[in-house]
């Protein structure tokens, strides 16, 4: 094949939506499930880390959402987004692994905030005192912020950490996190609420 015909099957590929690699997946195609994996293998390992806290976990439950993917695929049946479906599944693994394992980490993501700018912690202190601010992140603009806040998100339990993540990283509504988390959309929202106010009582205690 020349390359240019390559190139054309390599953009081709990249327009192809979810539910068509789906249903060729149900149907032996492995190079669709390829397709997935390298679709959606960067944002599975990131989030998952995210929860647990340690790289090493995070690659081996990153390879275990796609073993299970490849098991259970024939039981997608469309009701909810593929990508839904697909982080449900790393969700849940992540979680329960957690709990099993006492894996919940207070430790950094990555953090080493050194001796930095002081304007991040400055944006993060004014973000302590308004309580309209919902995401902490808007407040960490450089760096070293970043690093303070993922640490904090570390610190909190699994259910809340993975409801932070979900709503202020991986940017899903409501309804998607519920189906994520296979709960009611009223859990959602407490679930976030307190998870904000401990984020926001932690963050304190670093700064």
């Amino acid at each position: 094949m020349h390359t240019e015909d390559v190139d054309n099957q390599q953009r081709e590929n990249i327009t192809i939506d979810d539910m068509t690699l789906v249903r060729q997946c149900q149907n032996g195609d492995s190079s669709a499930m390829r397709h997935i994996v390298m679709r959606y293998q960067n944002r599975i390992y990131n989030i998952i880390l995210k929860i647990c806290s340690n790289r090493d976990d995070a690659a081996e439950l990153t390879q275990e959402t796609f073993v299970k993917l490849i098991e259970k695929i024939d039981t997608f049946k469309g009701n909810s987004s593929f990508y839904t479906w697909l982080f449900r599944v790393a969700v849940n693994l992540t979680l329960n692994y957690c709990r099993r394992q006492f894996k919940i980490s207070a430790q950094s993501i990555d953090a080493d905030f050194g001796d930095g700018d002081d304007s991040g912690r400055g944006r993060l202190k004014s973000y302590l005192t308004d309580e309209s601010a919902d995401d902490p992140l808007v407040a960490a603009q450089n760096n070293e912020a970043v690093e303070i806040v993922k640490c904090a998100i570390s610190k909190l339990d699994e259910d809340h950490r993975a409801v932070i993540v979900l709503r202020e990283i991986e940017g899903m509504n409501y309804n998607e996190i519920a189906e994520t988390l296979e709960v009611e959309i009223g859990t959602v929202k407490s679930r976030l609420s307190r998870a904000r106010a401990n984020l926001k009582e932690i963050l304190e205690a670093l700064l």
